[in-house]
């Protein structure tokens, strides 16, 4: 199957990372940067989960608005003195 020049280029790129992380020196500065695309990954997890959660919330509170605005006695008009 054929890749698109920038998914060989990425993909090219982790095995250069992969590669210097096993020379102990750079290692040093590799390992950093691995930990930061393993975070920034599950950081996109959470914040997908997080749009999940505000589009529930919303429905719930136009359903919460719906049922209070039923619930309300009507207003009587206002007797004349």
């Amino acid at each position: 199957m054929a890749q698109n020049p920038l998914s060989r280029l990425a993909a090219l790129g982790e095995d250069v990372l992969e590669k210097a992380s096993q020379n102990p020196t750079a290692a040093k500065l590799v390992t950093p940067v691995l930990q930061l695309k393993e975070r920034t990954d599950d950081l996109a997890r959470r914040v997908r989960g997080l749009e999940a959660m505000e589009r529930r919330i919303e429905q719930l509170e136009k359903r919460l608005a719906k049922l209070e605005g039923d619930s309300k006695p009507k207003s009587k008009p206002a007797a004349k003195s």
